[in-house]
C-alpha cells in the first residue's frame, strides 16, 4: 500500500501477497466500471492475458453475484454453483474452491476480491474474516489512487453544483424548505491497519462506554414531546447500544488488525448491505438502529459530538439513508422542517411519528445521498413526492406560491374546525380521525374530528421490545378515552402480521404474509394475547362506553369466537363490581368472503367498518406494497364501487351503523363518491379532515347519490374523470 510507483503494479503485488499468505493458487481483483461492469484488474494464478479483458456484469457469474448482494461467498465446488460463469480466457477451469468478498467504499461495492484453490475445500471463518479485512485495504488503494475515475461512475444528472429535482414517495405530507444537514457523519478512515492492536482495543472500549452513556442520557432527558410510546422506542435503542453481538463484531474486526475507525466502517458496511437483503420491516428498523449507533460511536471515537441535534441553528432539512423514530425525536422540533430518506416506508416508525408531529417526510429518494452536500438549500414537496436541491429562483418562487396556497387552505380548514360537516341539502356526515399514538391525539381538538373511528392498537406493541403488560395497556386505553372525552372511540384489536412484525412473537417466514397468519387469526390461535388486550380495554372503560372491533374477519364463526372471549372478560370485571357502562362490538370488512355472509354477520354485530386498504388489496389480488402493481387498478372502478354500495345498502336494511376508513376516506373526490354510495361516517388521517369537511359543505348529496348509482351499473374501468367532471359541474370542492 505504501509503496511507490504505478497503482496497478502495487495492486498486482498485493494479490500476489494475498495468494501467498492464504495458501491460495489464485487471487484476483475485479473493479467496478461504468455500467455496472466488473473488470479483472489484477490476478495471481489466472492467465495474465485476461487482465482488462475479462468482464462480468453485476449479478453475472460468482463474482457478479458477490457484487450484487455485497456479501462474501464461500464455495468448496464453485463450478457446480448455478451462478458459475466460465470465461475460457482466464484458465480457471482447474480451480474448484472459491472465496470472494466485496470491496466496499462508502457503502457501495467498488470491486470484488477472490481467492481460489484446485482442491475442494471450505474456507475457515478466520479466512473469510481475513479476506474481508484485506478487501478494506484494497478499497483504500483503489479510492486514493482513483484507479477508476470517480467521474466515470457519477450519475450525470446529479451535478453537485446545479439545481436538481429528485423523486421519492410521500411518507408524511407537507411542504417545507430548509438547509440540508447530513444525519450520518461521513466516516473517514485515514488509517486502515492498526499499528498497535492493544491501543485500538482501548480506544474502542472508551468510545463504546461514551456512546452507552450518551444513549442513557438521551433516554433520561426525553422531554414532554416524547410520549410513552416514544420512550419505548428509546428503550429499544438503548438495548441495541448494549448489544453484545454488535460489540463483539467490532472487537473481532479490531483483533483482525483494523483500526477502531476501520472496524466501525467494516461493521457498518456489513449492516447496510444486510439491510438491502431484508424485506421484514421490523428487522430493517433494527438494522437502521445499528447503522445510526455506528455513526454515533465514530463521533465518540473522534471526540466529535457531531451536529447538535437539540439546537439546530436554522431551518433544517435532515437527509439520511434511514432513521429511527428515536432519532427523529432527538432533533430540535422548532427548526426541523422536513426529512428526506434514501429508504423508508409509510408503515415505518419514523413515518408514523413524523405524521403525528406534522413533519413532512419523503422516502425512497435513492439519489439524495449522493447528490446533496451539507448546507444545500432544499425544497421538500410532501404532496407530490419531490425534492429540489439548490433550486433556481423560478423554482423557489413557484414553491413559495405553493406554500402560501397551502397555508391559505389550512386557514380555511381551521375556520371549519367547529362547524359540522353538513351538506347543502342538510345531510350530516360524521368525520372521524385515525390514530395509533398518543401524540396523534394532540391534534384531536384542532382538527375538529367527531371522534376516533380507528385506533390502531398494534403500534403500541410494535414500538416495544417486549410484550406490554395488561396494566400498561390499560393505562394507554384509559388515556385515549380521557383525551376523547364525550366523543366516540373505536379500538381495533391487535392487527399484526404481514408487514407489521412483533419481535417477541414467534412467527415463521411466510411466502405471502398478507394472506397468512395475521390479525384475528393470531388472536384466536394465541388467545392469551387477545384476552390480555380485551381485559385491558374492559378495565380502561370502567364506567364508560367501550367500542371495539376485530380485524380481518373472514368467517362469522371467527367473530363469534372472538366476541365470546370479550364476553368472558366483561363478566369477569362485573363480578368485581367494575366494567364498562355500555359495550359495542363490531368488525372490519376487509376480506371479500365476509361480504357474502352479510345477512348472518349483521345479526351478530353492533356496527361494521370497511377497511378500504386491505379490501381493495384482496379484491384485486394486488400487493399494496408492490410499486409495480399498486397503481394498476383504480378504487373508483365500477366493480369496486358496486361492492361498496352493496355493503352500505345491506347495513342500512339491517339498521347496523357502517363507516369506512383507509386512504379512500381521506381524499375529497373519493370521499364524495363514498357519500354518494350511502356512507355517512368516514374515518381518515387528521390532516384530511379539513379538505373532506370543505367538500361535504359544498355538496348536494342527493344529486351525488343519483350520479354514483348510475356509475355502479356502468362498465368503466375507472370513473375518476367522470366524477371530477361532476364535481366541477356542481361546484363541489375536491
Amino acid at each position: 500500500m505504501a509503496g511507490q510507483g504505478d497503482a496497478e503494479l502495487r495492486l498486482q503485488t498485493i494479490v500476489g501477497l494475498i495468494a501467498s499468505n492464504m495458501i491460495a493458487e489464485v487471487c484476483s481483483c475485479y473493479l467496478m466500471r461504468a455500467g455496472d461492469v466488473l473488470e479483472l484488474f489484477a490476478t495471481q494464478g489466472l492467465n495474465k492475458e485476461a487482465v482488462h479483458r475479462t468482464r462480468l456484469r453485476v449479478g453475472e457469474g460468482l463474482v457478479g453475484d458477490i457484487a450484487a448482494h455485497a456479501r462474501p461467498l464461500n464455495l468448496s465446488d464453485a463450478q457446480s454453483h448455478p451462478q458459475f460463469a466460465y470465461r475460457p480466457e482466464t484458465g480457471e477451469e482447474a480451480y474448484h474452491s472459491l472465496l470472494g468478498a466485496p470491496i466496499l467504499r462508502g457503502g457501495r461495492v467498488i470491486g470484488v476480491l477472490v481467492v481460489q484453490n484446485r482442491t475442494m475445500r471450505h474456507y475457515t471463518e478466520e479466512e473469510v474474516e481475513a479476506i474481508q479485512t484485506v478487501a478494506m485495504v484494497v478499497a483504500e488503494l483503489v479510492s486514493s489512487e482513483e484507479m477508476i475515475s470517480s467521474t466515470e461512475l457519477l450519475d450525470t444528472a446529479g451535478n453537485a453544483t446545479l439545481p436538481h429535482r429528485l423523486a421519492g414517495r410521500v411518507l408524511a405530507e407537507g411542504l417545507a424548505a430548509g438547509y440540508a444537514i447530513l444525519h450520518e457523519p461521513r466516516i473517514e478512515v485515514r488509517q486502515t491497519i492498526a499499528d498497535n492492536m492493544a491501543d485500538e482495543l482501548v480506544r474502542l472500549e472508551v468510545a463504546v462506554s461514551g456512546l452507552q452513556s450518551s444513549v442513557d442520557d438521551m433516554l433520561n432527558t426525553t422531554d414532554a414531546l416524547a410520549s410513552e410510546e416514544s420512550k419505548d422506542i428509546f428503550e429499544a435503542y438503548k438495548m441495541f447500544a448494549h448489544d453484545k453481538s454488535w460489540l463483539k463484531r467490532l472487537e473481532t474486526a479490531v483483533r483482525a488488525g483494523l483500526t477502531a475507525e476501520a472496524a466501525i466502517k467494516r461493521v457498518q458496511d456489513d449492516t447496510r448491505n444486510r439491510m438491502k437483503e431484508i424485506v421484514d420491516p421490523y428487522i430493517r428498523e433494527r438494522l437502521s438502529d445499528l447503522d445510526d449507533l455506528a455513526n454515533r460511536l465514530y463521533l465518540h471515537l473522534e471526540g466529535n459530538q457531531g451536529i447538535d441535534r437539540h439546537h439546530l441553528p436554522q431551518e433544517t432539512v435532515v437527509v439520511a439513508r434511514n432513521m429511527s423514530a428515536a432519532e427523529l425525536l432527538d432533533y430540535d422540533q422548532s427548526n426541523l422542517r422536513a426529512v428526506v430518506l434514501v429508504e423508508g416506508t409509510r408503515s415505518s416508525h419514523v413515518a408514523i411519528v413524523a405524521r403525528a408531529l406534522g413533519v413532512p417526510v419523503i422516502g425512497q429518494c435513492e439519489e439524495i445521498y449522493d447528490s446533496v452536500e451539507q448546507g444545500d438549500y432544499v425544497l421538500v414537496d410532501g404532496e407530490h413526492g419531490q425534492v429540489f436541491l439548490r433550486p433556481g429562483d423560478d423554482v423557489t418562487q413557484a414553491f413559495d406560491r405553493s406554500v402560501r396556497h397551502r397555508e391559505e387552505r389550512q386557514a380555511k380548514f381551521a375556520a371549519l374546525r367547529d362547524k359540522e360537516a353538513i351538506s347543502k341539502d342538510g345531510q350530516l356526515v360524521d368525520l372521524h380521525m385515525n390514530a395509533g399514538l398518543l401524540i396523534d391525539l394532540d391534534h384531536f381538538d384542532s382538527a375538529g374530528a367527531d371522534g376516533i373511528g380507528l385506533f390502531r392498537t398494534e403500534l403500541q406493541f410494535m414500538v416495544r421490545s417486549k410484550m406490554p403488560k395488561v396494566d400498561e395497556q390499560t393505562e394507554l386505553y384509559s388515556t385515549v378515552l380521557d383525551k376523547a372525552g364525550d366523543r366516540p372511540v373505536i379500538f381495533r384489536t391487535l392487527d399484526v402480521g404481514g408487514d407489521k412484525v412483533l419481535p417477541y412473537l414467534q412467527m415463521k417466514e411466510e411466502e405471502n404474509p398478507a394472506l397468512g397468519w395475521r390479525a384475528i387469526r393470531i388472536g384466536l390461535d394465541r388467545p392469551a394475547l387477545l384476552k390480555a388486550q380485551l381485559r385491558a380495554m374492559v378495565r380502561a372503560a370502567a364506567g364508560r362506553n367501550l367500542s371495539l372491533m376485530f380485524p380481518m374477519i373472514a368467517e362469522v364463526s371467527e367473530f363469534l369466537e372472538a366476541k365470546s372471549l370479550l364476553t368472558r372478560e366483561i363478566e369477569r370485571e362485573k363480578e368485581k363490581g367494575r366494567g364498562p357502562k355500555q359495550v359495542k362490538v363490531g368488525t372490519m370488512i376487509e376480506v371479500p368472503s365476509i361480504i357474502w355472509q352479510m345477512p348472518h354477520l349483521l345479526r351478530e354485530v353492533d356496527f361494521v367498518s370497511v377497511g378500504s386498504n386491505d379490501l381493495l388489496q384482496f379484491f384485486y389480488a394486488v400487493d399494496r406494497g408492490n410499486a409495480m402493481v399498486t397503481d394498476r387498478y383504480d378504487v373508483l372502478s365500477s366493480s369496486f364501487l358496486s361492492m361498496l354500495q352493496y355493503i352500505a345498502r345491506e347495513c342500512d336494511k339491517a339498521g347496523v351503523p357502517v363507516s369506512i376508513c383507509g386512504d379512500v376516506a381521506g381524499k375529497p373526490l373519493e370521499a364524495m363518491t363514498l357519500i354518494g354510495l350511502g356512507y355517512r361516517s368516514l374515518s381518515m388521517s387528521v390532516e384530511a379532515i379539513g379538505p373532506v369537511k370543505q367538500m361535504v359543505r359544498s355538496a348536494d348529496i342527493a344529486k351525488i347519490n343519483e350520479f354514483t348509482k348510475r356509475l355502479c351499473n356502468s362498465k368503466v374501468i375507472s370513473a375518476r374523470e367522470q366524477l371530477r367532471a361532476f364535481a366541477k359541474d356542481h361546484s363541489i370542492i375536491v
